[in-house]
């Protein structure tokens, strides 16, 4: 019998239920300890010394290489690729013939008609569609995250570097001083005698590189950065302080891909099976729609506006084209007032009537977090990342507000906590909502990474 496809789990039933009550819980970072010293210290690093991210295990890579990568890869991103040529990477985050955001990954150009796709499944997912469609000489390869394999091997490791001593750390592993790279370029360096790709990087708005080579490298590349870094104070980050530096960036990781609805996207839908991410994804928080297409988000709602160019033909431009036209809504960071996340905590000590637990240093309890942002009682946006920075002292979310609400100093209350009690996900727990008052804040909303950021952070910087 063969699997059952998306559009068939989904077919009369009410996709936002669905998900809202879907029993997977927010993504999980294998591979990594929780915490090597503990997550507090571990975020401070990477704004006072410096951090390896080890991230080989989180995400999938997508290889795709073939006479018509270039053409195929064109065809769906709404960036330009004029001046795209190998040694660099790009923002890829194609969207649907509707033109809401399918996902979000870095596209590494490795060599011509060569290129190595990073980051969660969505956007690796419509590429491959597309590859598998007959129109494009070209081939595409997964390598999925190690969750989803038995055999615990990737094609290639992956670390990052970063913070004020990054630097100093990557010279002296390379045992040279390192050439001066440009943002999103890339190069080819030996560490510890084997054949590492390193790109210029800088995720929480600090210096650093992205490095990458063969599996078979990974233990030898990983002890001759740790042994490198252990004078300039360089600290493993684990998996619980890792997703939270989005809130200093001023990332959105999760845009729900926009894939549900439109007749046009149902061949898409049936060529999904029940394994896939979005089979699988879970929705939760305070905002509740039964119309899913008003949890898409579209490429200005997550900063990347300033970077879709229509001097190209690609999947949804027109659309695109008719939705530059008008008002759009910003992204934002808000600071959660200290004494409304403490009152909310403090009901954790009652035996009745508690608010949605705080986790920390993430709060995020699903794959996809939606939480209305009020002005007074009326509706003015969502918030979508949120957690705790040992930096800031704050409570920080990552939200998308009406133009008019979205200048910084703007008071707004943040609706904490799912309606009725809660939803089925296993990660809710009966509670009842609570609001807590915010002030609307830049995003990025460390200033250091708002002074080496472009306008929409880390990623736009790439196309700037």
């Amino acid at each position: 019998m063969s699997e059952k496809s998306l559009e068939e789990i989904l077919k009369g039933r009410n996709v936002v239920e669905v998900l809202r009550n879907s029993q997977t819980g927010p993504n999980v970072y294998p591979g990594v300890q929780a915490e090597y010293t503990n997550w507090r210290d571990e975020q401070m690093a990477w704004q006072k010394t410096c951090v390896l991210f080890n991230q080989s295990y989180h995400m999938a890579d997508l290889a795709v290489e073939g006479r018509d990568a270039f053409k195929l890869l064109n065809s769906l991103a709404p960036n330009s690729f004029k001046g795209f040529v190998p040694n660099r990477a790009k923002q890829f985050a194609p969207v649907s013939y509707d033109g809401y955001v399918i996902g979000d990954v870095i596209m590494f150009y490795l060599a011509e008609n060569k290129f190595n796709l990073v980051g969660r499944a969505p956007a690796l997912e419509w590429v491959q569609f597309h590859a598998a469609g007959g129109k494009y000489d070209v081939k595409a390869e997964l390598d999925q995250r190690t969750a989803l394999r038995t055999d615990g091997r990737r094609k290639l490791w992956r670390f990052q570097i970063q913070g004020p001593n990054a630097m100093h750390v990557i010279e002296k592993a390379l045992g040279r001083a390192p050439e001066e790279l440009k943002f999103f370029h890339m190069t080819q360096v030996t560490i510890a005698g084997k054949p590492v790709t390193a790109l210029r990087h800088g995720m929480p708005g600090q210096p650093g590189w992205e490095l990458f080579g063969p599996w078979e490298d990974h233990d030898a590349v990983h002890h001759a950065l740790v042994r490198a870094g252990e004078e300039f104070g360089m600290r493993l980050v684990g998996g619980r302080a890792y997703s939270t530096n989005a809130l200093e960036s001023g990332w959105i990781p999760s845009p729900l891909p926009a894939v549900y609805s439109g007749e046009k996207m149902k061949p898409y839908r049936e060529w999904l099976t029940a394994k896939s991410y979005e089979a699988a994804a879970s929705l939760g928080g305070s905002f509740v729609s039964n119309n899913i297409e008003d949890y898409y988000l579209t490429p200005w709602d997550l900063g990347y506006g300033g970077f879709v160019k229509f001097d190209h033909d690609f999947i949804g431009r027109e659309a695109l084209e008719e939705k530059a036209k008008r008002p759009h809504r910003k992204k934002v960071t808000l600071a959660l007032d200290n004494d409304d996340v403490i009152r909310a905590s403090g009901t954790m000590f009652n035996k009745e009537i508690r608010a949605k637990y705080f986790d920390s240093p993430s709060a995020v309890y699903c794959m996809h977090l939606y939480d209305r942002v009020l002005s007074g009682s009326k509706p003015v946006g969502i918030s979508t990342w949120i957690g705790y920075s040992a930096n800031e002292g704050k409570m920080l979310t990552l939200a998308i507000l009406g133009e008019e609400y979205a200048h910084p100093g703007t008071e707004v209350t943040l609706v904490w906590g799912e309606p009725g009690g809660g939803t089925k996900k296993p990660t809710v727990e009966p509670h009842v909502q609570t609001e807590i008052r915010a002030i609307v804040s830049p995003a990025p909303y460390t200033e250091v990474v708002r002074r080496s950021y472009a306008p929409g952070g880390w990623r736009a910087t790439a196309e700037a």
